[in-house]
């Protein structure tokens, strides 16, 4: 049987589809079936997934514009779990820096976005790509942008291969430039760099490494502890004890990629164990699932997990 969805604008029509149809290829192979378009009418033949499939991305391209390949993917997996596809459309929660709105592209991302609005204390933990970092650092830019704080501390364990910030050339801030490039790269995609650079000038964007923190206090701050996988248990309790008036700890990681010394404990297993069910305190778990940077790195984690399983 031929399924049919029509568009109700042509606007629409190019966001759920990309610019040149580029998506159109993605769809086909979720659906296994191909798509004929003509107009504003898309077919498919025999997928019981297609109009829903469809519907749900064209409200989404209602509020938010263009979609990409991981919001398509989110969508379709709710729907084969028979989730309310609805949702996607009818969130409300997003963040906005400078001209750029950021949405949640998957369940977690929301109840993340949700908890950074909320709590105190953040702690985030999962694989790479599934916007752990990304969306701490754009919450912390709206927040300073629109005046509710005053500053953001980046924070980092200095743990690389055999490499100390001693060895490395400069003062402090290029000693520490390419461990937090993540964090940066996070920035400019929502800010252009020279406003990122009047903000380091400003004393409004610090970037410290995490042992430098000992004996200080922030207060009216947003405080992003990246990479806390590498932070030892002693470390993650120094730095959730840094926060004063007005202030907010995010502290993201992946306990799968530590670089720390065999036998060390990591200071982000370790939180997450110690620390549920304190008030205004939340912990989000990401899976493979969530990875929006891109499906193929959602298959190669899940590659990856499956060999660790066996």
């Amino acid at each position: 049987m031929l399924d049919s969805f029509v568009f109700s604008k042509a606007e629409y029509a190019e966001s759920v589809l990309g610019a040149n149809d580029k998506n159109i290829p993605y769809i086909e192979m979720l659906l296994s079936s191909e798509l004929t378009l003509k107009g504003l009418v898309v077919s498919c033949r025999d997928n019981k997934y297609f109009t829903l499939l469809f519907a749900a991305l064209e409200n989404i391209a209602k509020e938010r514009g263009e979609i990409n390949e991981s919001e398509i993917f989110m969508v379709y997996q709710k729907i084969i779990e028979g989730k309310d596809v609805l949702s996607f459309s009818e969130e409300k929660i997003s963040f906005t820096v400078s001209s750029k709105t950021i949405w949640p592209k998957s369940e977690s991302q929301r109840k993340y976005m949700e908890s950074l609005k909320k709590d105190k204390v953040i702690i985030s933990y999962g694989p790479a790509g599934t916007g752990k970092t990304f969306l701490a650092v754009c919450y912390a830019l709206e927040e300073v942008l629109r005046g509710r704080k005053n500053r953001i501390i980046l924070a980092r364990p200095v743990v690389e291969a055999g490499e100390t910030l001693g060895f490395l050339p400069g003062d402090l801030t290029q000693k520490l430039s390419p461990y937090l490039r993540p964090l940066y790269d996070a920035m400019e995609y929502v800010l252009p760099p020279l406003q990122i650079k009047r903000l380091e000038e400003n004393g409004v964007l610090e970037l410290s490494p995490l042992a430098y923190m000992r004996g200080r206090s922030f207060a009216n701050a947003v405080v992003i502890l990246d990479e806390a996988q590498n932070a030892t248990s002693a470390q993650m309790k120094m730095f959730l004890t840094r926060l004063a008036e007005n202030s907010k700890a995010i502290i993201t990681g992946d306990p799968e990629q530590s670089d720390l010394k065999r036998g060390e404990k990591s200071g982000l297993i370790d939180a997450v164990r110690r620390l549920k069910g304190i008030e205004g305190l939340s912990i989000v778990k990401f899976s493979a699932n969530d990875t929006v940077r891109s499906s193929i790195v959602r298959d190669i984690i899940k590659a990856y997990e499956d060999e660790d399983e066996d």
